[in-house]
């Protein structure tokens, strides 16, 4: 358990990907839905240049008309952290010395509400590992692979769990000869197919491609992302979701909530970018989702066993697609750091399974310490035996 004293949570947001945008809502809503009884909160912003600002507690501003929203501000006076200066005589991060926390610290714990590449890669991760500072999630292993669509599907794949027929494309590749790419695609492939980077989230640079003409684009689109592509085999397929949570006690296995189903509206043809934060019609979510007692089972037990082949920590959301006319399920990917956002399915899966929203993020930060105090009883020298 946390100590009596409240915690200060640092809650980051913002950060160089493309999924900056939904970052500032997702952390809006975890600032928000904290237990003020238990923790203050310290919002660090990340600019789209890698600097880290000082934010303000959007749960102590008056209410307007207008949602409260999280904002960065480039302000010199606010500035924690600036990557220009690795290497040279300025110190890089320099915390205002009035925040200072008891153990010398700004924060004693530091929630990441930051998505996408060089955010939820293990990127972020491997610096406050390197900082000794728990945090909540995955750790770098488990952020990368989650990020990676191609090491994720085969590690999946490889413990004998169904993935569609998928096929990687390496941008030296594709500008060498990308007319033998492109046979391959169509001798191993029908239409409708998927291209995506392999290392994005949110679907950004994603497209579903119905005929061979459109192909082309689809890939440089891709490309524009990700120096790797993956070329997926599109499926008649139900869209599932899962939430898991790791357990405080290590005895037990993770939870997982029940399943949620996507429909993507017609317009958008598939849960794109558009469809998730640009368009409130965009999707419907349906939770429970109206599959079969044997299914919903099945579904649940898999998306746990995922999370532990892919050595997942604290949370993490997993989606499948069911096969409409085998019912096979296929794994289609692994988000180690959901959306929070209001129309998030995290969140809503696990609301829907018991775990309300401020519950769910007290669980969360417990975990980000009790993780923290387990890693800091190991050796991390050698010990050299008495001869």
């Amino acid at each position: 358990m946390l100590n009596k004293e409240k915690t200060r949570v640092a809650v980051l947001y913002g950060g160089r990907s493309a999924e900056h945008e939904v970052s500032l809502v997702s952390a809006t809503n975890v600032i928000m839905n904290v237990d003020r009884a238990l923790f203050d909160v310290i919002p660090i912003g990340i600019d789209r240049e890698g600097s880290w600002f000082l934010g303000d507690d959007v749960f102590k501003q008056e209410l307007t008309s207008q949602e409260p929203m999280l904002r960065l501000h480039r302000d010199q006076d606010r500035m924690l952290f600036n990557p220009e200066l690795i290497g040279k005589s300025s110190p890089m991060m320099i915390p205002p010395t009035s925040l200072l926390t008891r153990n010398n610290r700004l924060f004693d714990v530091i929630f990441p509400v930051i998505h996408g590449p060089l955010c939820e890669d293990g990127t972020v991760q491997g610096l406050l590992e390197l900082a000794d500072v728990p945090y909540v999630g995955c750790n770098v292993l488990a952020s990368a692979i989650g990020m990676d669509k191609d090491v994720s599907k085969r590690l999946v794949q490889h413990a004998g769990i169904h993935v569609p027929h998928f096929l990687v494309i390496r941008a030296g590749e594709w500008q060498q000869n990308n007319a033998q790419s492109m046979a391959k695609i169509a001798a191993e492939f029908t239409y409708p197919i998927f291209v995506k980077p392999v290392n994005t989230g949110s679907s950004v640079g994603v497209s579903k491609v119905n005929k061979p003409e459109d192909l082309q684009n689809a890939i440089h689109l891709a490309f524009q992302y990700d120096t790797r592509i993956i070329i997926e085999q599109g499926i008649d397929a139900i869209e599932i979701e899962v939430a898991v949570l790791e357990s405080l006690d290590d005895a037990n296995n993770p939870f997982a909530s029940v399943p949620g189903e996507i429909r993507p509206s017609a317009t958008h043809g598939f849960y794109s970018y558009a469809s998730k934060y640009l368009d409130e019609n965009g999707a419907e979510l349906i939770i429970p989702a109206p599959i079969s007692d044997e299914v919903k089972e099945k579904v649940m037990e898999t998306a746990k066993q995922i999370f532990t082949i892919l050595n997942c920590e604290g949370m993490a959301r997993v989606d499948f697609l069911l096969d409409r006319h085998t019912h096979c399920i296929y794994f289609n990917e692994v988000n180690s750091l959901p959306g929070f956002t209001q129309i998030s399915m995290y969140p809503k899966l696990m609301a829907a399974s018991g775990k309300q929203y401020t519950q769910l993020l007290t669980h969360l930060i417990e975990l980000a310490v009790k993780r923290h105090d387990k890693k800091t009883q190991l050796i991390r020298h050698f010990m050299k035996e008495n001869s």
